[in-house]
């Protein structure tokens, strides 16, 4: 499993500042403030996800992407959990799969492959048949709010 210490430190930080996130990296060993799932997974509080080195990648980048669909007023009072929507949990599943393919060395590919590990289930077996064959509703829910293009990619904020 990709862990946060495995990323590229600058590139993620970069990829958090263009939705307007920060993220704060703690310790080996402290808290991680706002986990939802307990340490090692990361957490949010406002507009900061938090993880420490062994956060697992795509665990910070799920919460990022729980922020990322956020307006700007919501995300000032998150802390811990970000929704209870289940359209905004699926939206989220994919772009986290976005995100990763936007960080140098990580990708698509990895980003799903470590979703199956950590357990994440779906209805086809895989995260990657969710992505490819049984998301079209979380796609639509992506574009509808301008975070990606018809074309199903990423866009710029």
């Amino acid at each position: 499993m990709l862990l946060a210490r495995d990323a590229d430190a600058d590139a993620l930080d970069a990829l958090l500042a263009r939705y307007g996130l920060r993220l704060a990296m703690v310790p080996d060993g402290a808290p991680i403030p706002g986990s939802y799932w307990g340490e090692p997974e990361a957490g949010l509080v406002g507009n900061t996800v938090h993880a420490r080195g062994d956060t697992p990648l795509h665990s910070l980048l799920h919460e990022a992407a729980h922020l990322v669909v956020l307006p700007a007023d919501r995300r000032a009072t998150v802390h811990t959990d970000a929704t209870d929507s289940i359209e905004e949990e699926d939206a989220a599943c994919l772009l986290q799969v976005l995100l990763g393919e936007a960080l140098p060395g990580v990708g698509k590919a990895r980003i799903l492959a470590d979703m199956d590990a950590w357990g994440y289930t779906f209805r086809l077996g895989s995260a990657r048949a969710y992505f490819e064959h049984d998301a079209d509703e979380a796609w639509q829910w992506l574009a509808d709010r301008g975070i990606v293009t018809e074309g199903r990619k990423l866009r710029e904020p």
